[in-house]
C-alpha cells in the first residue's frame, strides 16, 4: 500500500519533461516511422544535409545552428530565442512543424500520433551524444 501511495505521489509531482522520459518511446519503432523523414533527413555515419539538415546530434542542438545548412529565417530566429531540441521541444514540433515554427521551410505536415513522435525521438537519441549518453553521433 505504501509503495502505491509513493508511486502515485511521484507521478503527480513529476514535471512534464520527466513524464516524457518515462514514455521514452521505442527506437526500433522510431526507425520505421523515420522512413517518412528520410526523403529530406539523414542520420548515421554517412549522414549529409539534404532538403533538410542531417539529424546527428540534434538532441541538445540549438535550432537553426548546424553548420552548412541554409535554415529559414524563422528557424534561425527560434535558435536565437533559445530553442534547443530535446524530447519536450521535439514533441510539438514533430506534431505540427509549421505551427511550432511559423515560417519554417519544413513542408512535412507532422506526426499526429504521440507514440510515433516519442518513437522517432527515441530513434534520434541514438544518434545524439547528449540523448544517448555519448553513444552514436
Amino acid at each position: 500500500m505504501l509503495n502505491k501511495l509513493l508511486a502515485a505521489t511521484f507521478a503527480v509531482a513529476l514535471p512534464a519533461g520527466a513524464a516524457l522520459a518515462q514514455d521514452a518511446g521505442d527506437p526500433e519503432a522510431g526507425e520505421r516511422v523515420f522512413r517518412k523523414c528520410q526523403a529530406c533527413h539523414m542520420v548515421g555515419d554517412d549522414a549529409q544535409n539534404r532538403v533538410g539538415p542531417q539529424l546527428n546530434d540534434v538532441i541538445g542542438r540549438t535550432a537553426g545552428t548546424l553548420d552548412g545548412f541554409n535554415y529559414s529565417d524563422a528557424m534561425v530566429a527560434k535558435g536565437e530565442e533559445g530553442l534547443v531540441w530535446n524530447a519536450e521541444t521535439l514533441q510539438p514540433y514533430l506534431e505540427n512543424p509549421r505551427g511550432y515554427v511559423e515560417g519554417t521551410k519544413m513542408s512535412f505536415a507532422g506526426l499526429r500520433k504521440e507514440e510515433e513522435r516519442a518513437d522517432v525521438i527515441a530513434y534520434l537519441q541514438q544518434y545524439s551524444e547528449e540523448g544517448a549518453g555519448g553513444e552514436g553521433s
